[in-house]
């Protein structure tokens, strides 16, 4: 395997997404996991620039890293937490979750390294926003609006979930 530029890139961006998520799984403090989360979704992002998905990796930074990282942090803020005690992770505890973390990494890198990857560079087309645009509103319009109906209910639902508990 040769040392591009290319594959350094993706395995920093790779590093950025595995250390956010990590992170968000074993930090104590929410507005950490949620500023680490965010993290993870910048790289991402990174991961579909250099898949040359720039759409997607546009749509992961203005939504995800953006706007969602943004709502659980103001979310986060203004309502109340009760700190409690937690108790330290044992060591035993600490070494069995390492292992089986270098076990499971091992595995696929072994997977990785051992399979016929094809050389052939895929034909993602000229214009792949406009041929995501034309697909989805095409060929997936039902499953679209569906979705955005389905969100727009989730938020009435949660608006009014709030009002009931901030009436008591």
């Amino acid at each position: 395997m040769a040392l591009t530029g290319q594959s350094i890139a993706f395995f920093v961006f790779a590093l950025m997404a595995i250390t956010g998520g990590v992170l968000m799984l074993n930090l104590n403090k929410v507005i950490h996991m949620v500023l680490s989360i965010g993290l993870s979704f910048m790289g991402v992002a990174g991961l579909f620039v250099i898949l040359q998905a720039e759409y997607l990796a546009f749509v992961q930074v203005l939504i995800y890293a953006g706007a969602i990282t943004i709502m659980m942090a103001l979310g986060t803020m203004m309502t109340q937490h009760k700190e409690k005690d937690t108790k330290p992770r044992s060591l035993t505890h600490t070494i069995l979750a390492l292992l089986s973390a270098i076990g499971v990494g091992g595995f696929f890198l072994y997977g990785i390294y051992k399979t016929a990857w094809p050389t052939a560079p895929a034909d993602l087309g000229e214009n792949n926003v406009k041929v995501i645009g034309e697909t989805l509103f095409t060929k997936y319009v039902i499953p679209f609006e569906v979705a955005s109906v389905l969100l727009l209910v989730a938020l009435v639902g949660a608006i009014v979930i709030a009002k009931r508990e901030g009436d008591k």
